[in-house]
């Protein structure tokens, strides 16, 4: 099993390797450093935030989740 660090470091270069990926072909695309960048700072913004919400509404799905133990408390 992974270290809470190591997920967390993970998470971080995946997402900026993605914005860096986004990026790049926004560049491509405009030709324009000051757009690519922009883009790429907002898509990282935008998908951090849609990764947390993606998560809080799987959260309340009970759907393949494991059931707690009988005798659980809340």
């Amino acid at each position: 099993m992974e270290s809470h660090k190591r997920s967390i470091a993970k998470a971080a270069s995946y997402r900026f390797f993605g914005s860096v990926v986004t990026a790049s072909i926004a560049y491509f695309l405009s030709g324009s450093w000051d757009v690519a960048l922009g883009v790429g700072f907002f898509d990282a913004i935008a998908k951090i935030g849609a990764y947390f919400v993606h998560e809080r509404v799987w959260a309340r799905i009970k759907w393949g989740a494991p059931k707690p133990p009988p005798d659980y408390q809340i």
